[in-house]
């Protein structure tokens, strides 16, 4: 049995390696709904829903590489404060929009300003870190 192509939902625990939990459907009060294996998921979630069936739950340890993937160095990257719009009005921690290739947007965060240029980290706020999830699936379409 797989569940490869078919609208699922599921509710979910994510935890770091120390416990932290850093997202839950059910605080939310809502399950998560994709279709699986389409690569809406990070590739160990998709793969850890595969074949489960409804009201099972299942707990998974994704290493980086399943999960968001490791740093990337190349996507820290500071700009000249000239070419910042509205520097004055930027902090350290803001989240702010660049465009990536074929313009897509591409979220990055602000890590550093200085008089001369603003750095922004472009990385996914969970790349290279293990992530563990208490998954249930609730609910298989098709």
């Amino acid at each position: 049995m797989t569940n490869k192509g078919k609208r699922v939902k599921v509710h979910y625990r994510g935890t770091l390696d120390d416990g932290t939990q850093f997202d839950s459907s059910y605080d939310r009060g809502e399950p998560l709904e994709f279709i699986c294996g389409s690569g809406q998921m990070i590739a160990g979630f998709d793969e850890a829903v595969l074949t489960m069936e409804v009201g099972s739950k299942v707990s998974v340890h994704l290493e980086a590489a399943k999960a968001y993937g490791e740093r990337d160095e190349n996507l820290v990257v500071s700009f000249p404060a000239e070419q910042v719009p509205d520097m004055g009005s930027i902090t350290v921690g803001d989240r702010v929009m660049l465009r990536g290739p074929q313009n897509m947007p591409l979220p990055a965060t602000v890590t550093q300003i200085t008089p001369k240029s603003v750095t922004v980290d472009a990385n996914h706020e969970l790349a290279g870190k293990a992530l563990n999830f208490d998954i249930e699936l609730v609910e298989v379409e098709g």
